[in-house]
C-alpha cells in the first residue's frame, strides 16, 4: 500500500463521536507525520465538523461516498492503510465498508458491539481477510478494550509469575460515570429487532462462543451475564453490567484466536459491584431490576417505539464537553489459577467511557495497527484488540489516551 494518499481515514467523521476521534486526532497528531482524512456521506457537514478544528485543521482532506455504494468504497478503501469505521449500528451501515477493506488488504477498526452482526462478518469476510492481510478489529473502544485488554493482562502477569494461565477471570466495574451513548442503545434495539424477526439470530446471541472461529464456537459453561449475588472475593455485591453481552463473546475469541493461552475450560463474567452488606444488596436489586424493565419494554414493540421517539438519545447525540471530560471508569480484573493463586488488574480511563475514552481508545488502536504491528507480526483475518495488538496497545493507551493498566498478587 506505498502507494495511498493517507494513513488512515475516519469514516463516519460527521457524527458524534467520528467529531470526537476527529478533534482527537487533530490536537494529538496534526502536527506530526500522521497523513488523514475525513470520510462520510455528506460534504457540507464534514466541512463543518472541519472548520470547528481550528485553523491549523483546515487543510484535511475530505472524502465522500454512501455507506451501500461498494465502488465509492472501493475508492477510498484504497486510497489509504486504515479505515476508523464509526457507522453503527454496524448491522445496518458498517457491513460493505468491511466487506472493501477485506477485499483490498486495507487494515479496519470499529466500534461495533453486535454479536450476530460480527458473527456474520467472520463468516463472510474471514478467508478474503486472510488472503489480502487485511486485518480486521472490532470492538476497539469502551467494548471492548478494557475487557479483552484487561483479561490479556491479567493472564499474562499470572503466566509470567506463577508458570500457570487463569482458568477463570471475573471483571468488575468498580465505577463509572458517563452520558448515555445514543449509538450504542439504538445498535442494541436493533439487535433486539434482528433477534426477534429470527431465531437463529436469538439462538446466536445465547451462545457465549458465537464470535469464536469456525470450530471453536461450543465450550463449557459459562456463567451468567444476569449475576446478582454477593461475591466473596470482592466482598461486595455484584449486579449485571450491560457490556457484558458482548465483551464476554470477545474475550472468548481472544482465547480461541490465540491459541488458548487462559486454557480451553477458560471461565469469565462480568459485573457490577454496588457495595458490601446491605445497601451493596439492594444497590444489586435496584440496578438489575431497572435493566430487566429496560429489557422487557425494548423487547415490545410499541414501548420500543415510544422508547426511540421520546426517551432514549438519537445515534449521533451525546454528552456535552463537561461531562464527557468530567467521566471516567475504573475496572477490577480478578483472575485465578488452577493451584488458587490469585491475580488483580485495575483498568481505569479518565474520561467518560462511551465517547471521551473510546474516541481515544479507537484512534490509538488503528495508529497501533499503523505503526506498531508489522505484517509480518501479524497477518490477515478478522481478529479482536487483544490478539493483534496486546500489550503494544496498552502501552500506546497508557501513553498516549489517558488509561492506565496495573497489576498485582490479590490479597
Amino acid at each position: 500500500m506505498t502507494d495511498t494518499k493517507f494513513d488512515l481515514v475516519v469514516w463516519g467523521a460527521s457524527g458524534f463521536v467520528g467529531k470526537l476521534i476527529c478533534e482527537y486526532l487533530a490536537s494529538s497528531y496534526g502536527g506530526g507525520s500522521l497523513h488523514w482524512a475525513m470520510g462520510g456521506r455528506s460534504q457540507e457537514k464534514l466541512e463543518a465538523v472541519r472548520a470547528s478544528l481550528g485553523d491549523g485543521a483546515q487543510n484535511i482532506p475530505i472524502v465522500t461516498g454512501d455507506a451501500m455504494d461498494a465502488a465509492a468504497l472501493d475508492g477510498i478503501v484504497m486510497s489509504t492503510k486504515v479505515i476508523i469505521s464509526t457507522v453503527g449500528p454496524y448491522a445496518l451501515y458498517g457491513s460493505e465498508m468491511l466487506a472493501a477493506c477485506a477485499r483490498h488488504g486495507v487494515d479496519y477498526v470499529d466500534l461495533t458491539g453486535e454479536t450476530q452482526w460480527i458473527a456474520k462478518m467472520v463468516d463472510a469476510h474471514q478467508d478474503a481477510a486472510q488472503a489480502s492481510g487485511a486485518r480486521i478489529v472490532n470492538c476497539c473502544g469502551y467494548d471492548s478494550i478494557p475487557s479483552d485488554l484487561g483479561v490479556f493482562l491479567v493472564n499474562e502477569y499470572a503466566k509470567a509469575n506463577g508458570n500457570a494461565p487463569c482458568t477463570e477471570i471475573i471483571m468488575a466495574v468498580k465505577a463509572a460515570k458517563g452520558g448515555a451513548s445514543g449509538g450504542t442503545i439504538w445498535s442494541l434495539l436493533n439487535v433486539i429487532e434482528e433477534s426477534q424477526r429470527d431465531k437463529a439470530v436469538a439462538k446466536l446471541l445465547a451462545n457465549p462462543f458465537a464470535i469464536a472461529p469456525k470450530g471453536a464456537r461450543s465450550g463449557p459453561r459459562q456463567p451468567s451475564t444476569n449475576v446478582l449475588e454477593y461475591n466473596a472475593d470482592f466482598g461486595i455485591w455484584l449486579a449485571p453490567f450491560v457490556m457484558a453481552a458482548i465483551n464476554t463473546r470477545v474475550v472468548h475469541r481472544s482465547n480461541a484466536l490465540m491459541d488458548y493461552p487462559m486454557t480451553r475450560e477458560f471461565r469469565y463474567s462480568e459485573a457490577m459491584m454496588t457495595g458490601p452488606g446491605f445497601g451493596g444488596r439492594m444497590g444489586a436489586y435496584g440496578l438489575a431490576g431497572g435493566l430487566g424493565l429496560f429489557a422487557a419494554l425494548a423487547a415490545i414493540a410499541p414501548t420500543r417505539s415510544f422508547l426511540k421517539s421520546f426517551v432514549l438519545p438519537k445515534p449521533g447525540e451525546g454528552p456535552s464537553k463537561e461531562a464527557r471530560e468530567t467521566g471516567f471508569f475504573k475496572h477490577v480484573v480478578l483472575g485465578k489459577t488452577e493451584s488458587g493463586a490469585k491475580h488483580v488488574a485495575h483498568v481505569t480511563g479518565d474520561r467518560d467511557p462511551g465517547y471521551g475514552s473510546t474516541a481515544k481508545m479507537i484512534s490509538e488502536a488503528a495508529l497501533c495497527l499503523l505503526w506498531d504491528v508489522p505484517e509480518e507480526d501479524k497477518g490477515g483475518g478478522l481478529w479482536t484488540p487483544a490478539s493483534t495488538m496486546g500489550q503494544k496497545l496498552i502501552d500506546r493507551l497508557e501513553q498516549n489516551a489517558g488509561l492506565t493498566f496495573t497489576i498485582q498478587d490479590a490479597a
